[in-house]
């Protein structure tokens, strides 16, 4: 029987259903593009009907209203797709943030009041002399906390993390695992064991104080091939550095940074570290609101597309293709898509800061306060295209709260989310140590910056940053469109269920009730999970 294309509809739901059962999946490659949003992929299978990218969507569901869960930073966006959860269950807003129990990097006894900014970037690796990082991290430069021992302890990324990971669950099922990311603070899929993936590259893209790859899409383009490369390794048997592995991975991926890049920046190559610019001085993002990429943009999804094809011609050349399950997704989007939206009005504290009354109203003082903190128990506000929000002392939270609503239109608010709202959304932040305080998300194409670097950003709850591509593919698959609202945590739900493995083996599809997602596996049978 030949499937044409089909759009959500009984028909769809059983047809797929069906094909999607007789599938034998062996393994599962999931890969992250970030910032690719479902508009993306529309205009580029419609674009470029050879690519990579429309042959998964021939062979697979694409779902066109995927979101991500919750805030949409790098960190809380990888772990819905590799937990299966948002920071309810898995604790982490940002790759820099908060915590309440959490001691500084240089508090080597765990004294003194807890409270301390958790920074997971690339600030944490260790560096030789020419600033280059040496893709580890770095202990010296972790926070530190107590351990179950009452020990003080540096927290590694894997620690920080409440819940257990795909990875986890596959390894612990006898599967191989692999994953490649851009900085080394992804060591936080390894989730709570440490230890979920046994192949982990992570060749770092931003190097303090040395070449920054995201200067430009073509640099980018190059750091991703690192990656792309492992993954070919992979496939073939080897680990990313090339040793015998005894066969591909049960379970294994990679993050794409090209397209995110495309996207933000104003000017590539802007300060001419970029060797191997094509594009210097050319604007990244869009043309219009209606999705046109930019020169910048396009080759970024160009490189993109044909790093992916290079995958599928690599799994169609060991015989894999048929039974592996290929999944495009992102950890974010990225906004706004319109250029004629953007607004980049500086910090959010310091626009605080400058209104009138700041200096003696004691909401604006609190939320002073806490920017005014770089290390130790008082508080932090980090932005982007969001503010979020952690106050020293927390009965100011209704002042601060009364104080952003007044002053909204100055502010670029479009919402405030604190005390009832908040906890509809998110844990109490009375009780739970990571959660801010406030969160709040600007109008529409706001990013609190003034830098002249980037003119989109992610992090918030806009649609630019929550609607992302979703293809989830396999040569037996017939081609359907489901606009059915997902969250792209039900991607961790679905790849053990296609690895015949039960989906509440994860933590936080037991506390969230996470679904699988739908036209794929719509009933369970029993007895039929494990190898």
């Amino acid at each position: 029987m030949i499937f044409g294309k089909m759009t959500l509809g009984l028909l769809a739901g059983v047809a797929f259903s069906a094909t999607a059962q007789a599938a034998d999946i062996d393994r599962v490659l999931l890969i992250s593009v970030d910032g690719l949003h479902a508009l993306d992929v529309a205009r580029y299978v419609e674009g470029h009907p050879n690519s990579a990218l429309a042959e998964l969507s021939r062979h697979g569901i694409t779902y066109s209203n995927a979101r991500t869960p919750a805030n949409s930073d790098s960190f809380p966006g990888l772990l819905a797709l590799v937990t299966g959860g948002s920071p309810i269950s898995h604790g982490l807003f940002y790759d820099v943030s908060y915590d309440r129990t959490l001691f500084d990097p240089g508090n080597l006894t765990c004294q003194g009041p807890a409270g301390n900014m958790m920074v997971f970037d690339e600030s944490i690796d260790k560096y030789n002399s020419n600033n280059v990082s040496q893709n580890v991290i770095d202990p010296k430069m972790l926070p530190r906390g107590r351990n179950e021992f009452g020990q003080c302890v540096a927290v590694y990324p894997h620690n920080a993390i409440r819940t257990n990971t795909i990875f986890e669950v596959v390894k612990s099922k006898g599967g191989r695992t692999a994953w490649a990311d851009k900085h080394p603070a992804y060591d936080l899929v390894n989730g709570p064991s440490g230890k979920g993936v046994d192949d982990l590259y992570t060749p770092e893209i931003t190097n303090v104080n040395g070449l920054d790859a995201t200067v430009s899409v073509d640099c980018t383009v190059a750091n991703d091939q690192l990656k792309v490369a492992a993954i070919i390794k992979e496939i073939g048997g080897l680990t990313h550095d090339g040793l015998p592995a005894g066969g591909a991975p049960k379970l294994f991926g990679m993050n794409f940074q090209a397209v995110s890049v495309g996207q933000k920046l104003a000017k590539d190559n802007q300060d001419g570290s970029c060797g191997q610019s094509t594009h210097a001085g050319q604007p990244g993002g869009y043309i219009d609101g209606a999705g046109t990429p930019t020169a910048v943009l396009a080759f970024g999804l160009q490189k993109t597309d044909e790093a992916l094809g290079s995958m599928i011609q690599a799994l169609k050349s060991r015989g894999l293709y048929e039974s592996t399950l290929f999944i495009v997704s992102a950890k974010h989007g990225q906004s706004p898509i319109n250029p004629a939206k953007v607004n980049k009005p500086g910090h959010f504290a310091d626009l605080v800061a400058a209104l009138p009354d700041a200096g003696t109203n004691p909401g604006a003082q609190a939320i002073a306060s806490a920017n005014a903190c770089s290390t130790g128990a008082c508080g932090f506000v980090q932005d982007d295209d969001i503010a979020l929000i952690w106050l020293q002392d927390q009965t100011k939270t209704p002042a601060a709260i009364d104080y952003l609503n007044a002053n909204a239109k100055a502010l670029f608010i479009e919402e405030v989310l604190g005390g009832d709202d908040l906890k509809l959304k998110f844990n109490d932040p009375a009780h739970d140590s990571r959660t801010p305080d406030i969160i709040v998300q600007p109008v529409y194409g706001t990013v609190y910056t003034s830098s002249s670097k980037k003119n989109a950003e992610h992090g918030g709850f806009s649609f630019g940053d929550t609607n992302v591509g979703l293809i989830v593919s396999n040569p037996r698959f017939p081609s359907v469109t489901l606009k059915t609202p997902v969250a792209t945590s039900q991607v961790a739900p679905t790849i053990l269920q296609a690895l015949q493995i039960e989906p509440e083996a994860l933590n936080s599809v037991r506390v969230e009730r996470t679904s699988v997602l739908p036209g794929l596996w719509d009933k369970r049978q029993e007895g039929h999970w494990d190898r």
